[in-house]
């Protein structure tokens, strides 16, 4: 398994990195070991989850995947043979069930605290590899609502070297090794390199956004901030949440999809143009001989401004299927084909 640096960090990850936000709903306790347990034997040592999963986020699940992650590790003794990272939940309206007292998650040095203590207890380790902010503490387009458009107002976001101070202080403590952004814009990172600098704190390591086939915004704008400031994109949702293996095209919902049991989660890959797109791409593969699934990965874990790709699975022959991508050879004719389409049918699915 090949390893790349995260960002300008002594820390070397994985290309494929585990996401385990399905951990404690649809996938069980049982499930999940064996996916650890196949994933590290792969040489898959970059895991990845959060505070607020499983997805999608209820009160009654909040935790369950930082729970299972935790007890696999002390189960297996190999906390010191995984790179680890984890996410602060961002600025919300209605997530009144995160914080203990019931106040809405905001991304202030009151909320990090309670959720840093909180992820390590579940996770039952005394650090984090990468700390993330799930999303920002400013109103900004995410998950799909960027199809309309930024709209700007005044708000009164968390200020930059306010959110810092405070990842400095918990990596003061030993209780982090690095922070990372998520689901961040070209303005939010620049601001963030730019405190850091000038106020000589912590920098950005990483940025989690989404990034596929479907969706390549990140490569305008944000792909050239990360090769030039080595803040390398954590790539989720390769295969847009199972929607470009196909297996959604003309309204399908296979028995024990993500999109049959919890239905409605799929805005973003329900698009006029979504089919078109994913109908051109299943053409792609099947001339050149490659499972679908596997061209939707591969072409995530070739982007040279990708440090590693996230993926999850439902079931151990799904893992093993996408843990093998990475033995797909991305040619030139590849490259063109796919990007063919794209001009065609550009990010159906932002």
């Amino acid at each position: 398994m090949e390893k790349r640096r995260l960002g300008r960090t002594d820390i070397d990850v994985s290309v494929l990195c585990l996401g385990t936000m399905m951990y404690g709903d649809q996938i069980g306790e049982a499930d999940a070991f064996a996916q650890m347990d196949y994933a590290l034997e792969r040489g898959v040592d970059f895991f990845d989850t959060a505070e607020l999963y499983t997805i999608p986020p209820k009160p009654e699940t909040q935790g369950d995947s930082e729970r299972i992650v935790g007890r696999w590790m002390k189960a297996r003794g190999v906390r010191d043979k995984i790179v680890l990272a984890t996410k602060v939940t961002g600025r919300s309206s209605r997530l009144n069930w995160v914080r203990r007292d019931g106040r809405l998650p905001r991304v202030c040095a009151t909320d990090m605290r309670e959720a840093l203590e909180d992820s390590l207890e579940r996770l039952q380790t005394d650090y984090i590899d990468l700390y993330q902010i799930h999303w920002p503490d400013r109103n900004v387009p995410l998950f799909g609502a960027d199809v309309k458009g930024y709209e700007h107002y005044e708000d009164d976001f968390a200020a930059f070297e306010d959110t810092l101070d405070v990842m400095q202080k918990f990596q003061n403590e030993g209780k982090i090794r690095h922070f990372g952004l998520s689901n961040e814009t070209s303005w939010g990172v620049m601001r963030f390199v730019a405190q850091c600098e000038a106020r000589g704190l912590v920098r950005p390591q990483s940025i989690q956004n989404a990034y596929h086939l479907a969706n390549r915004y990140f490569e305008y704008g944000l792909a050239e901030i990360a090769m030039q400031e080595q803040v390398g994109l954590l790539a989720y949702s390769p295969l847009g949440q199972g929607t470009l293996t196909g297996k959604y095209l003309d309204g399908a919902l296979p028995k024990g999809s993500r999109g049959e049991m919890f239905g409605g989660r799929l805005w973003r890959y329900e698009t006029p143009s979504t089919d078109d797109a994913i109908k051109a791409y299943t053409h792609v593969a099947k001339d050149f001989d490659i499972d679908i699934a596997q061209m939707a990965l591969q072409f995530v874990t070739t982007r040279p401004w990708v440090t590693s790709n996230i993926f999850g699975a439902s079931s151990l022959a799904q893992l093993e299927t996408n843990i093998n991508s990475i033995n797909v050879t991305w040619t030139k004719e590849l490259d063109e084909a796919v990007n063919a389409v794209h001009a065609r049918l550009p990010n159906p699915c932002p």
